[in-house]
């Protein structure tokens, strides 16, 4: 008869190998953003199936394995587009995306304007700071989820 805090055991070492198996995805995205990849692809990589990927991956790192791809590839388009010697299109080719359509949508939705007003912008924004702050103080957050404080009326 097995004993109960066995089952425990299993249970923590399973989690343990899952975590590991979640940070070699997202060193594989931050590494390969500009390639195509897909969630199966990632799954296959770690000998996940799809769906046990995403959840375990959105519980770990509070985004879907797409989103945060999505946010890597935004963050360096952030970057190539600040520096102003390629078009919003070659821009969002470099960077992975198939679909500029796709791309501005989810620029906008991340940065909270399209990428050529960001074009446009960006130069001056970072002057003057090092090169290691500025991409911390750029970084992207989801623009949907940064909530305006609200008005307190008295």
């Amino acid at each position: 008869m097995c004993h109960p805090s066995w089952g425990r055991a299993l249970t923590a070492a399973q989690r343990l190998s899952d975590l590991a198996r979640l940070r070699r995805v997202r060193d594989r995205i931050d590494r390969e953003y500009a390639q195509p990849l897909d969630v199966e692809a990632l799954a296959r990589g770690v000998h996940m199936s799809a769906g046990h990927l995403s959840r375990e991956f959105k519980r770990a790192y509070g985004e879907s394995p797409y989103a945060y791809l999505m946010t890597r590839r935004i963050e360096r388009a952030m970057a190539l587009l600040r520096r102003g010697d390629l078009t919003v299109t070659e821009v969002c080719f470099a960077v992975g995306c198939s679909s500029l359509g796709t791309f501005s949508t989810r620029f906008t939705e991340l940065i909270g304007m399209p990428p050529s007003v960001y074009r446009r912008q960006a130069p001056g924004a970072t002057a003057g700071i090092p090169s290691c702050v500025a991409k911390q103080v750029t970084r992207p957050i989801r623009h949907r989820e940064a909530r305006a404080p609200e008005l307190q009326l008295a």
